[in-house]
């Protein structure tokens, strides 16, 4: 798994099929998410568990949805984490820090309600958390939005916020439904990427490329960051002057973060 503060891809995983999860690792995907939440059915979920347990080698590098806080599934998928194959916690429907701070591993906390959104910021300051993601499709059930249209926009902006304050990796955006629209997963990864989001959840292999490549830098955006980083790098520290515009710290920064991306 690449490092959960750099990654960009989360690509989810039934826990009742563990025979999936070495296929979603080689589609590409940044992080593996085996689901033990949405994904299985309550009266599969200790089922699945038992199967997750015996079929996950010690190396697997993977992260956990396990169920939110509260519900009844929730402590019999605490006991699963002590297995070394898994690397970190999505938690469903995370609303509390103190939540995120009794799973003693690395955590994606999955922003899907009101509340959740509401205490954003001190679960993405929480002893744990890595990354916040965006669950749009329960938030917009939860707030009976009927679209993830221009409504959703203060949300997004948030989870941003949110994490910039707190210091962690970028927010990771919601899901694409349609698996075969590679314009609109493209177009709905560049709007993440807009509202200062890192990264994408997808719910199937052929996902990730897209997203990608939505993700990558231009050749020109990345041609025009090298100047400016290579201009900044040979001034003696003050703004500077390119094509005819002033380039200054900030930019400056930009720029270092397009190369980031690329």
């Amino acid at each position: 798994m690449r490092d959960l503060a750099a990654a960009r891809s989360f690509l989810f995983v039934p826990a009742t099929r563990p025979e999936r999860i070495e296929k979603a690792k080689a589609s590409g995907a940044d992080a593996v998410i085996v689901d033990l939440e949405d994904a299985v059915a309550p009266q599969e979920k200790a089922a699945a568990r038992e199967t997750l347990q015996a079929a996950l080698v010690e190396d697997a590098g993977i992260l956990l949805r396990i169920n939110a806080a509260g519900t009844k599934w929730h402590d019999e998928d605490l006991a699963l984490l002590a297995h070394p194959g898994i690397s970190g916690v999505v938690l469903a429907k995370a609303e509390r820090a103190e939540d995120i701070e009794k799973l003693g591993k690395p955590v994606v906390a999955l922003i899907e309600t009101a509340r959740g959104l509401a205490n954003a910021r001190p679960i993405a300051a929480a002893r744990g958390t890595r990354r916040l993601a965006f669950g749009t499709i329960d938030f917009m059930a939860d707030l009976g939005l009927p679209e993830d249209g221009a409504a959703m926009a203060i949300y997004r902006a948030e989870l941003a916020l949110a994490s910039r304050l707190a210091g962690i990796g970028p927010p990771i955006d919601g899901v694409t439904t349609a698996i075969d629209d590679d314009a609109l997963i493209a177009e709905e990864t560049r709007r993440a990427l807009a509202f200062g989001f890192g990264a994408r959840l997808a719910i199937h292999p052929r996902q990730i490329g897209p997203i990608h490549d939505a993700l990558r830098p231009t050749d020109a955006e990345i041609a025009r960051a090298r100047r400016i980083v290579e201009a900044a790098e040979t001034s003696d520290g003050g703004a500077i002057r390119l094509d005819g515009a002033m380039v200054d710290a900030p930019v400056v920064l930009q720029a270092r973060a397009v190369l980031a991306r690329a």
